[in-house]
């Protein structure tokens, strides 16, 4: 066995993307370099690491296993570069995120200082739906994540962040339209975010809590969509404040007085008990914590308005 460090990077490549083609458009590299590399990878062994079924690339069981080995290769070495750094005096490694889509109007307030005090961390956020962001926890995949909702299939530690507001929004003739009458949500459109939003789970107990049938006009699956969605006039939604500053500044969308509103809840940064944190999570937690109320009433003080 003679596979080098390079080779191990390049083979990881190619099972994220499962093509050879998107590989080396990643890496900045050829094609025929990625091929060559592979097949030079591929002679090490006499049980093969992929198949091409049709024009697809797929691993092979001995593939994944190999991949997993690899990657674990991979993180010790970015663990001995960032342990040279520390002796040195400076922190440094990855720090990564998990944030569900709403929370992209707060995580960048709670993450820019850090950043700025330690420029040599590399920091990787993902965003996702509620369900994808708590698989990634779960799967031990990041150090943190960003929710409203926690999870109730599995136990986290929680730092609360933020207060979070979310009202029944539309535009400013349906607003008008609600003033004049009691609104009655099973004949109102009501725009809803896909299965797994944590936007969709709080709409969902609030109309179960108060035993309220309702109707569901169309699906979306983000945030943004629905706000377009709302302001074009197809329907009401229920929307997280934090993401509609500018709509409400600019009276594209306007919040209709219901009782039970504003559904108040938390943004939550949260972790795994067990977790072993890096030196790099557990600073920013340390940070977090310190500095988080600064963070507050620098960014989000606008919220106390509504």
């Amino acid at each position: 066995m003679n596979y080098t460090l390079h080779q191990l990077q390049l083979f990881l490549k190619i099972v994220e993307k499962k093509s050879i083609t998107k590989a080396a458009l990643e890496l900045n590299l050829t094609q025929p370099a990625v091929s060559i590399q592979l097949k030079n990878f591929q002679d090490q062994f006499d049980i093969p690491l992929t198949e091409v079924i049709g024009r697809q690339l797929f691993i092979t069981d001995f593939g994944s296993e190999i991949a997993q080995i690899a990657q674990r290769i991979i993180d010790e070495i970015e663990t001995i570069n960032y342990k040279t750094q520390a002796f040195k005096g400076i922190l440094s490694g990855k720090l990564k995120l998990a944030v569900v889509s709403t929370g992209k109007y707060v995580m960048p307030y709670f993450l820019s200082a850090f950043v700025e005090q330690f420029p040599q961390i590399d920091l990787i956020v993902g965003v996702s739906n509620r369900k994808n962001v708590l698989d990634s926890l779960k799967n031990n995949e990041v150090d943190f994540a960003l929710v409203s909702v926690l999870p109730n299939d599995f136990k986290v530690n929680a730092e609360t962040i933020l207060d979070n507001k979310i009202f029944l929004m539309g535009t400013k003739a349906s607003a008008l339209k609600a003033a004049d009458t009691k609104i009655d949500f099973n004949e109102t459109p009501l725009i809803f975010r896909e299965q797994g939003s944590g936007t969709r789970l709080v709409m969902e107990n609030y109309f179960n809590k108060k035993n309220i049938q309702f109707k569901i006009k169309m699906q979306l699956t983000s945030n943004e969509a629905v706000k377009q969605a709302v302001i074009a006039g197809l329907g009401l939604s229920i929307l997280p404040l934090i993401g509609c500053k500018n709509e409400l500044k600019n009276n594209e969308l306007q919040i209709i007085p219901v009782n039970g509103f504003p559904i108040q809840s938390v943004w939550n940064l949260i972790w795994l008990p067990n977790k072993k944190m890096s030196p790099i999570a557990a600073s920013y937690l340390k940070f977090i914590q310190k500095e988080k109320n600064q963070i507050q009433k620098a960014n989000f003080d606008w919220i106390l308005n509504y």
